[in-house]
């Protein structure tokens, strides 16, 4: 009993933080899902990009369940980090389909096993898993990209929230200003102090 409990918990929290990514995309151009916006490059579509390739493996792979379609690698020797940024040729469309195919994938691959189900991760040092291991996996890296997620559409717009329901309100300019001035003015006090160090 506890065991279904646990996997459908998870399960749940994963396909909540899967529309959060999703939802970082909507309502921007093309040119802001796609621009490097931290200085190794990190971009919205690449984001989701990458989580497609991470629950296709993780879920297919490792399970002896391989998705039927071909993805971009994350370990292609001859184009290192293809699988973190959109070129100009693949369509938003194209990328948040092939997420949500991923998911039905992966979705799939949960419903079929138990969550003692065992599964291989040849990358990993402790490469026999269990699915449990595999759910708090993906749901620790899909909850830390939305996290990433957050910060970069906060950058663009000013939008924060996990779904349209849940968005914070945006502050207007003036109180924004005043915010940050506030938290400026403390992280510049505390560090002035002779005990605070670096």
């Amino acid at each position: 009993m506890i065991d279904e409990f646990a996997k459908e918990y998870l399960h749940s929290e994963l396909r909540e933080t899967r529309q959060a990514m999703l939802w970082k995309l909507d309502g921007l151009g093309a040119y802001d899902v796609r621009r490097p916006l931290t200085p190794t490059g990190t971009n919205l579509l690449g984001l989701v990009k990458h989580l497609s390739v991470l629950e296709s493996r993780y879920f297919g792979e490792v399970f002896d369940r391989p998705i039927p379609q071909p993805l971009p690698r994350w370990d292609d020797a001859a184009e290192p980090g293809a699988d973190v940024w959109a070129t100009e040729h693949e369509t938003r469309e194209e990328i948040t389909d092939r997420y949500r195919r991923a998911w039905e994938h992966a979705d799939a691959t949960i419903a079929a096993l138990t969550i003692g189900s065992p599964g291989h991760v040849p990358w990993w040092p402790r490469p026999d898993v269990k699915l449990f291991n595999i759910l708090v996996h993906m749901l620790t890296e899909t909850s830390r990209h939305a996290g990433h997620a957050d910060i970069l559409r906060e950058q663009l717009d000013g939008s924060t929230g996990t779904t349209a329901a849940h968005a914070a309100p945006r502050r207007d300019t003036a109180a924004s200003e005043a915010r940050l001035a506030t938290i400026e003015r403390a992280a510049e006090a505390a560090a002035a102090k002779p005990d605070h160090h670096g």
